[in-house]
Order: structure tokens, then sequence, then C-alpha cells
């Protein structure tokens, strides 16, 4: 019997349980793919967000505020990469001007501090690239860009090192009502607790359908994006928005923690909740869009593009609800939604893990934990480490000498400790994930034959048995098992 048990390993479930495991409650994760942050949250901008375009009074606004304010002390103590870049909302005519003000005041009242407007000189002036076309933009100084893997990871990897049970590759397939809580069946057998935390993104839905008569329906907000070399990862400083429109804030243009220059997102609503393939209408629109931000647009730049979904709360209850829904449902006693959660949720997901994990800690009226592990190590970088730190990780282990991303700089011995370590890596795009190894301009196209056989070899596996993203997703066929 568990005290919580959250279904989805994304950054609201791995930020949620992060928060509980600062009590003394038995709590565990289920999560249906082989690895943390492997749906909504694996693909997105990467944005921190202001909270200016959220409408007042809003859990969207409350929540995004929160954990603009949260980040930057979360990513010292659980050594993530996160930048305080600010962010730019561009408007291209006369009339946008009010719009722009508007939603200064409306930033103001939700409680974003240093917004001003910048005329057309002020903002050349801070980005040389930025569009002739620009009349003026909103300056928040508080935004910011993030690594959302590695913000995922680390508030997984906490949590784990403070006691919290994952279940990877476990699918959640009904969920039961019992006299002490909720009895959950999967595909890897039942488990037992008092309360559901539901954090399963684009399945929300599914999920709370199966124990409450008041209905939700999420429909998947496709998003396309192209990713651009390094090169250009200077083109721009700040992230650049245009005004926000009713599929929200619209395709941007921002640079990466990790010093690329990324574009998107397109915005599509579709039924497939794993349809996250990319087209060339997609792209075209996307660079067309992009490109209206900011002038010469370097596209000869483009080394990859990709996809995401976000959650979008289509129906609750017979009413559409833009907000996020967090929350114990009404008819459902110790079942707890974190539903909904699409822009500004990467921003907003550690204001919610408080908000829940402490909601859940006094309905379960538990005691803190005396021996909280607060911090969390990073994982080591031989691209970013100084001389002396790059000379101490060789001398401790010789394969932090043999480099085996050239793009990225990433070592054997990177590889090997992101394997090693708390919740580590089974498949390619776990090591990417980690260490960024194909991640780099050639996209895989030199390191993955070694990467898959230090794979299989450090988990005791077949090298016919390594897998892309866990499931069928071999990379190798054919293969006569020895």
């Amino acid at each position: 019997m568990y005290d919580v048990i959250i279904i989805g390993a994304g950054v609201t479930g791995s930020a949620i349980a992060r928060e509980l495991s600062k009590w003394q409650l038995r709590i565990a994760v289920l999560e249906k793919a082989s690895d943390v942050c492997e749906g909504t949250s694996k693909a997105n901008s990467g944005i921190v967000h202001g909270g200016f375009d959220a409408k007042p009074g809003s859990l969207k606004a409350k929540f995004n505020v929160l954990g603009n304010k949260m980040m930057e002390k979360l990513s010292q103590d659980l050594e993530f990469p996160f930048k305080r870049n600010g962010s730019l909302v561009l408007t291209f005519d006369e009339e946008g001007k009010d719009r722009l003000e508007e939603l200064k005041k409306q930033g103001e009242e939700n409680g974003v501090e240093g917004l001003c407007i910048l005329n057309r000189e002020q903002l050349k002036q801070l980005e040389p690239h930025i569009s002739d076309e620009a009349k003026a933009a909103l300056c928040a100084p508080t935004g910011g860009i993030v690594c959302p893997f590695h913000l995922t990871m680390a508030l997984a990897e906490n949590a784990a090192e403070n006691g919290v049970e994952f279940f990877l590759n476990t699918k959640v397939e009904n969920l039961v009502k019992t006299e002490n809580g909720y009895k959950i069946e999967t595909d890897k057998g039942s488990y037992e607790t008092k309360t559901v935390v539901n954090a399963a993104g684009v399945y929300a839905d599914v999920i709370h359908n199966m124990v409450s008569g008041k209905k939700m329906k999420i429909v998947a907000r496709k998003g396309e994006y192209c990713l651009m070399d390094k090169e250009a990862g200077n083109y721009v400083s700040h992230t650049i928005f245009q005004l926000p429109g009713v599929y929200g804030k619209g395709v941007l243009v921002t640079p990466t923690v990790h010093g690329n220059l990324l574009a998107g997102p397109t915005a599509e609503d579709i039924e497939d909740k794993e349809g996250i393939d990319t087209t060339a209408q997609g792209m075209e629109t996307l660079l067309a869009k992009g490109g209206k931000s900011v002038e010469n647009l370097p596209t000869r730049q483009i080394i990859t593009s990709f996809a995401g979904l976000r959650a979008h709360m289509a129906d609750f209850g017979g009413e559409e609800d833009d907000d996020f829904v967090i929350g114990e449902a009404e008819d459902a006693p110790g079942f707890f939604d974190a539903a909904g959660i699409e822009s500004p949720g990467l921003s907003s997901a550690p204001a919610i893990g408080e908000y829940v994990a402490e909601w859940i800690a006094a309905r379960l009226s538990a005691k803190e934990k005396p021996d909280f592990k607060e911090k969390r190590k990073g994982m080591p970088n031989m691209a970013e480490a100084d001389e002396e730190e790059r000379k101490r990780l060789i001398a401790e282990d010789p394969a932090f000498a043999n480099v085996i991303c050239r793009c990225e700089l990433v070592t054997e011995g990177e590889i090997l400790a992101a394997i090693r370590r708390t919740l580590g890596a089974t498949t390619l795009d776990g090591i990417k994930r980690r260490t960024r190894a194909g991640m780099g301009r050639c996209q895989a196209g030199f390191c993955s034959p070694k990467t898959v056989e230090i794979l299989a070899e450090e988990l005791g596996k077949d090298i016919g048995e390594i897998t892309k993203t866990g499931g069928e997703s071999r990379l190798l066929t054919g293969m006569n098992k020895a």
C-alpha cells in the first residue's frame, strides 16, 4: 500500500514527486515510457515564461509567476542549466502597441516585475537582427530559458534519491476505487494507494475519466520546431515572441541554454495523441512566421526538426476550460488532477509540485522528513568544464578522455555516468538527453554505433536489443542472437 502514486513522469509529475519526497510518505511514480521526460515534456520551447500573458486570477498566471521565481534556486540546488535571458513580444503595426500596453498591465497585475515597452530604436539596439517590420515590443527581463530534459531528470533523480520509487515501462490500464483508496491496474500488475496524482499529460483525460463522472477531454495540440546549429546560437539573445493569438504565443525565435537557435512552434489540434510527425507545410509555416520576427533567419543552419504535443483542455464538465485543472476531483476523494498542463506548464511545474504536495501531505497528516536531500549532483560535462575539472575527471577515469560525440564533445566517461546514475539511461535517446551525444551538427551520424556498444555492454544486453526510445524501436534488425 502506497500513500501516493503519481501517474506520469514528465516535468509536472516529477516536480510533484520531488516535493512529496520531503514528507514521510511511501510514494511511487508509474510511467508507460522507458524513461522520464518521454511525453509532452521532451519536446517544447524550453522557455521559462515571465507570466504576463496569462489571465489574471487564473492558475496559469499564479503558478507561472511563482514557478519563474523558484527556477533560479532550483537550478542551483539540482544543477541543471537555466539562464534569465529576458523575452520580447513584438508588434508589427501601430494598433498592436495598445495590446502591448494591455499585456504590460496584465503582467503587472499578475506580479511580473520589470516590464517595459520598447520603441523601434531601443528594440534594434537590443537585437540587431530584429525584423524591420517590428514597430515596438514588450520587454520582460524575468523571462528565461532552461533545458526541459535536464530540469525533468533533475527533479526525478532527486525524488528517487529521497526514496520515491519509479516504475518505468508500466502502463496504467484501469483505476478502481477501494475502501482504502485506489487499486491501479497496469500491464505489469496492480498497485494499491491511498491517493492518486494524475499527471499523465495528453492522456490525463483518459486517467481522470476512469474515476470521475465529470468528464474531461484533452486535445493534443501539435507544435513543430526547427533547431539551428550553434553557429547561429548568438543570432538573437532574447526569446522573441509575437503578440499572442487564439492558439497561444505563436512562433518564437530563441537561443537555447546549450547554444543553439530554436524556432517554433506551430499549433495544430490533432486527434492522435502520439502524432509527433513533422511536415513540409509545418516547416514552411514556422519559418515564414519566424522570419517575420527576425530578418534573414539563418535557415541554412538548420540541423533538425521535431514536433511536440501540448495537453490542451478542450472540455471539462461540458465547458471549455482554458486553464490548468489542479486539485482533488469533486466525486473521487483522494484523486488529484494536474491536467491540461500546456504552456506555461514547464515554467509552472515547480510551483505546481509544491502546491499539490502540500495539499496531499496535509490530507494524509504527513510529517516532514528530517533527512531530505535538497541538493543533487548534476551530470559531468567535459564541453563546459574548465581545465582543472577536466584533469580531475580524467584522473578519476580515463574514459573521460575518449571522445565519442565530436559535435558536442561528449566522452565515454559521460555516457557511462549517464547509464550508471540514479534513473540512468537505458536507450539511445536517454543518452542523448542526458549528455547531448547525438544532438550536434551530424545528428548522431557518427557517435550512435559506439554509444549503442557502450549501452549494450553496460546493461548486459545483446547489441540488437538496444533501442532508440524503448519498446520496439530497435536500432538493429536481422541480428543473430548468440
